[in-house]
């Protein structure tokens, strides 16, 4: 009797433990959806950007990308952003998709304008920037590299 009431007490203890992990992650993910409002940006690629990376203004999160969708008719990428209650962003606001690091991680970048009038919840980012596509640079010059010894000989 002392070893089943010892192994149901120490199975509690698991479950508890594993509800306080559960609990902590959850608070430190910013998982539940943001106070906010939502706008939309067209892109021709988004280079791996995902659902929750984070919108950024100067470095400091001021959101996330609630969805990646594709438009049928014109083949762009739409990116669904949501931006936090408090932030107000000119009408013309640039979006760029931009890499954390050589690695990977992908974030958006929104660049605020100087326009007096600003986006309204619903609304669209127009000037958008797809991301530098790294394999493409280094194919470049690699053969930049091999045009200019073909020109010395």
């Amino acid at each position: 009797m002392k070893r089943s009431f010892a192994e149901t007490l120490l199975g509690a203890i698991v479950v508890i433990v594993a509800g306080l992990f559960l609990t902590y992650s959850v608070k430190t993910a910013d998982i539940a959806s943001p106070d906010g409002y939502n706008i939309t940006a067209d892109f021709s690629s988004v280079g791996g950007l995902r659902p929750g990376d984070n919108v950024q203004i100067s470095g400091v999160k001021v959101g996330n990308v609630a969805n990646v969708e594709l438009l049928p008719d014109t083949y762009l990428a739409r990116v669904h952003l949501n931006i936090k209650n408090g932030y107000e962003l000119p009408l013309d606001t640039a979006a760029l998709i931009s890499s954390e690091s050589l690695l990977g991680g992908q974030y958006l970048a929104l660049e605020p304008g100087a326009d007096e009038e600003m986006i309204a919840p619903g609304g669209a980012i127009e000037y958008t920037q797809a991301p530098q596509n790294l394999e493409q640079l280094l194919g470049q010059f690699i053969f930049s590299m091999q045009d200019d010894k073909k020109e010395e000989q």
